[in-house]
């Protein structure tokens, strides 16, 4: 631990988050004191019992306080005094909100909240967690990997609501700076999938994609995805907050190549032993994935990457801030190995 840091101040916006919570984890690793905002003070307890899990008593170095993303009540006194911001917190509406404005609106004008926030309160820089959405999308084929230079085309008619309002809220915060940052800095991380150890049962829809395969779906569609730690991308959450060099940059979280679903299946039958007898390597053919598409909603947005490749590149962390994310089937194994011992599987006796 560093204990140089123990005056400064870093605010975490959206403490019940998982990619949050492995923040919290290193900035307290790191010596930093933490504020993190909550939805309801009454999950304090909670996130505290989780952040036990990962091996850290927070005690008094560790504040909430209650802000919503919808609302400007809170984010002053939340920003007062820090002088960091890593801000992940966006709202996720429900299945009920079908209009696409239920994602965008909220993401934008919480992005612009707490970045006004920031800089009333003096902070130096802030650290978003943006997202591969935003830069991912509507593409089509790509004959090199994605980088910090791609934006996500929304013209196209195969962006999902969720990946325009990462889009769209992240060019928000980049105009919001260079037009009203008054000397406020920001840098973007756009992770992929993120794995790794899980906390508690409330987790990233990535780490469904562990869960599901465990728990025995009837097999995997042609779907090719990047995958990071969430250890890794914590600790480049931390770099970019302090580093000269990461000031007005994007920098993408990724481990090594890009993975068909059908390919990490295959990890965890070889490294997961008996925890792995319900995994499925069998491909499903694109067809069976559209039918089942019409019964499943949640299916569709899958549709537009079926047979896509989307490799992307982490170079330009590794280049400018010495990043070193552990390997791709490191993280799938971890995501695994902290389901089975938090009990989070089907049960199959």
């Amino acid at each position: 631990m560093n204990g140089n840091n123990n005056d400064v101040s870093v605010l975490v916006t959206g403490g019940t988050g998982f990619i949050a919570q492995h923040c919290i984890l290193a900035l307290l690793n790191h010596g930093y004191r933490v504020r993190t905002t909550v939805r309801s003070l009454a999950r304090e307890a909670e996130v505290r019992e989780h952040l036990k899990t990962g091996g850290v008593d927070a005690g008094d170095r560790l504040s909430f306080v209650f802000a919503d993303l919808g609302s400007d009540e809170g984010w002053p006194a939340a920003a007062a005094g820090c002088t960091y911001v890593m801000h992940g917190a966006s709202p996720t509406p429900t299945g009920e909100q079908a209009n696409e404005d239920d994602w965008i609106r909220p993401a934008v004008e919480g992005n612009l909240r707490v970045l006004r926030a920031a800089r009333d309160a003096g902070v130096r820089r802030v650290v978003l967690t943006s997202a591969f959405g935003a830069i991912c999308a509507g593409h089509g084929p790509m004959t090199r990997p994605f980088d910090e230079t791609d934006w996500s085309d929304l013209t196209s008619t195969n962006v999902w609501p969720y990946q325009k309002s990462k889009t769209l809220s992240e060019r928000a915060a980049w105009d919001f700076v260079a037009r009203e940052g008054q000397g406020l800095e920001l840098c973007a991380i756009n992770p992929v999938a993120v794995l790794g150890p899980v906390l508690g049962a409330d987790y990233s829809h990535s780490i469904r994609l562990i869960k599901n395969m465990l728990d025995g779906q009837p097999g995997n569609p042609k779907i090719n995805c990047g995958f990071v730690d969430v250890r890794d991308v914590a600790d480049l959450h931390l770099r970019a907050m302090t580093h000269e060099a990461a000031r007005g940059q994007r920098f993408l979280a990724i481990a090594g190549e890009s993975m068909w679903l059908a390919d990490v299946a295959r990890v965890l039958k070889a490294r997961m032993g008996p925890a792995a007898r319900r995994v499925s390597t069998r491909v499903l053919p694109n067809w069976v994935v559209r039918l089942g598409a019409f019964r499943d909603p949640a299916l569709r947005g899958s549709l537009p990457l079926l047979g896509l490749n989307l490799n992307a590149t982490g170079e330009k962390a590794m280049r400018l801030l010495g990043w070193s994310p552990r390997p791709r089937e490191e993280a799938i194994v971890a995501t695994a190995e902290s389901l089975v011992r938090l009990g989070l599987l089907r049960d199959t006796r």
